[in-house]
């Protein structure tokens, strides 16, 4: 079993570097956003163990209100996230947010492309409504047991209701609590019990990446015309 870190707060993001200027009230209707996904990680930025193919899968997630949480730091993984984090797969995530806007607290499901390699972006437009202004997006980092990147119930919106025109997202690593795998190219070792989602970082050097390591990447949102 990993040791790690879980932080007493649930956040829906950590590291979070707000750039927002003057912004457009969303009583003004709806707006169109786009994120661009850049990995950072390299062999220089995280030499333990660094391994050969190093990806990203590709960007799954939703705009959503309030009431939703896809995940959360402390809370255990759905079936969706578990297939996200240790596979790439989005087919049962899916599922969980169509059933979300269904349900109405979800608006829109969001899917964007992998990245191959690393370092490397990808961007992803999407629109956004004033009722469901939150977004949650997540992509995994391959090889790995079941670690992810990702954001979970960012509000686009600013303290005076208006539309953001920009936010940035340093992107730290999660560990999605189903796989007891410590490092890279660990062979298939499901948690039982699943454990909470946490931090990926240890105390104990026992996993490939250690407390205090750089960002992985950044999303950056960027409100368009």
């Amino acid at each position: 079993m990993k040791r790690l870190l879980v932080p007493v707060a649930v956040v829906a993001a950590v590291l979070l570097s707000a750039t927002c200027s003057m912004g457009t009230p969303a009583g003004d209707g709806n707006a169109k956003y786009r994120v661009t996904f850049t990995s950072t990680w390299t062999a220089a930025t995280h030499p333990t163990n660094f391994p050969s193919g190093p990806h990203f899968s590709g960007l799954v997630g939703a705009t959503h209100n309030e009431e939703v949480h896809i995940w959360e730091l402390g809370a255990l993984a759905s079936d969706g996230i578990e297939q996200m984090a240790e596979t790439g797969g989005t087919s049962r995530l899916g599922v969980e947010i169509e059933e979300l806007i269904a349900a109405g607290t979800a608006h829109a499901r969001l899917s964007g492309s992998n990245l191959p390699t690393s370092p490397a972006s990808v961007t992803l437009d999407f629109d956004i409504v004033p009722s469901h202004p939150y977004v949650t997006l997540v992509s995994m980092l391959a090889p790995s047991p079941d670690w992810f990147v990702g954001v979970s119930g960012l509000s686009l919106l600013d303290e005076d209701g208006a539309w953001k025109e920009s936010e940035t997202v340093m992107l730290l690593l999660y560990d999605a609590g189903t796989d007891d795998g410590a490092t890279f190219t660990s062979a298939n070792a499901d948690s039982d019990p699943a454990q909470p989602i946490s931090r990926l970082s240890s105390e104990s050097g026992d996993t490939d990446f250690t407390a205090g390591e750089p960002p992985v990447g950044t999303f950056v949102f960027e409100k368009l015309p």
